[in-house]
């Protein structure tokens, strides 16, 4: 597509395709101004939203990332000529995921894996676990250094309920829905075991690789989870922040990282811009713990 974005301020319109939402998100001096989740179905409101955004400043480049190739390409044909090729940027063919790997064979990675840890690391300074809870479950380690050391991959939420239904004879075909407490950790149906086993299967599974990360690098990482399915985590003590635009914050820190002369200045001054407005995970998550960096994550995983 292009180049080379002409504009270095960080200001731009990121966009995060994934397997069932597309996340887009305005960046304004280094700062996520709003951000909204379309389901992957309604093509031309992508694309509508997207126009919009990149309409209300001229200067703003177009930076999408993407899980769905196919439908990237549908979302970039629907824009037509809405928005300027020379404005539109791809992760990954026109502009690198600048972060560092420990992986056999890195071209494997999903860019989402990717960004969410540069997006998470770009804010905490330190190693970090970054729990993407959407189609597919990541559950991903960075080290303090900011090297990306890989991770696991599971079924989300729907996807196991939607195996157990097709699977079995009787087992009814759910979405998911947050158990009602009142109801007691004893499944009293059959939908209701279902629901507390798929959540029982995702908060064990990441609370067993977050002690096994932390053996292994020989400190506790912080927590930071994102995703469509976060939400299972709101009163889990073990996981510090819950940063719903992890992945747009990984898009801005991607740019900075590859378009600045001096990213680190460049940082410094948008940190001294924002002195009077929220910053760290504080300004996008939910009330956690004390906060540390800035905030951010994709519905997908």
């Amino acid at each position: 597509m292009s180049q080379t974005p002409a504009d270095q301020s960080l200001s731009l319109v990121a966009v995060s395709v994934g397997n069932t939402r597309t996340r887009i998100g305005v960046f304004d001096a280094g700062q996520l101004e709003g951000s909204e989740a379309i389901a992957n179905t309604n093509l031309e409101e992508i694309a509508e939203a997207i126009s919009r955004a990149a309409a209300a400043d001229a200067s703003r480049p177009v930076i999408l990332a993407s899980v769905n190739d196919p439908i990237a390409d549908q979302v970039v044909r629907t824009l037509g000529d809405r928005v300027p090729r020379e404005r539109l940027y791809r992760l990954g063919s026109d502009l690198p995921i600048p972060m560092a790997t420990a992986l056999d064979d890195e071209t494997t990675v999903g860019q989402d894996r990717l960004l969410a840890a540069l997006g998470a690391f770009s804010r905490a300074k330190q190693a970090c676990v970054v729990i993407d809870a959407g189609t597919a479950i990541t559950v991903d380690f960075v080290d303090g250094t900011g090297v990306f050391q890989g991770g696991a991959i599971a079924p989300g939420l729907n996807m196991m309920l939607r195996a157990m239904s097709e699977q079995t004879a009787a087992l009814p075909l759910l979405r998911y829905e947050k158990p009602d407490p009142q109801r007691g950790p004893v499944g009293k149906d059959t939908a209701h075991a279902m629901t507390l086993g798929v959540r029982a299967a995702l908060v064990g599974m990441t609370r067993l690789l977050i002690d096994t990360y932390a053996d292994m690098y020989g400190a506790y990482p912080q927590i930071v989870a994102t995703g469509g399915d976060a939400g299972v985590f709101e009163d889990d003590p073990l996981v510090e922040h819950i940063v719903p635009d992890l992945i747009l914050l990984g898009i801005a820190e991607a740019c900075r990282r590859s378009l600045m002369e001096d990213a680190d200045e460049e940082l410094e001054r948008e940190q001294h811009d924002r002195t009077s407005r929220p910053s760290g995970f504080d300004a996008h998550v939910s009330d956690k713990r004390p906060p540390i960096g800035d905030p951010g994550g994709d519905d997908d995983a």
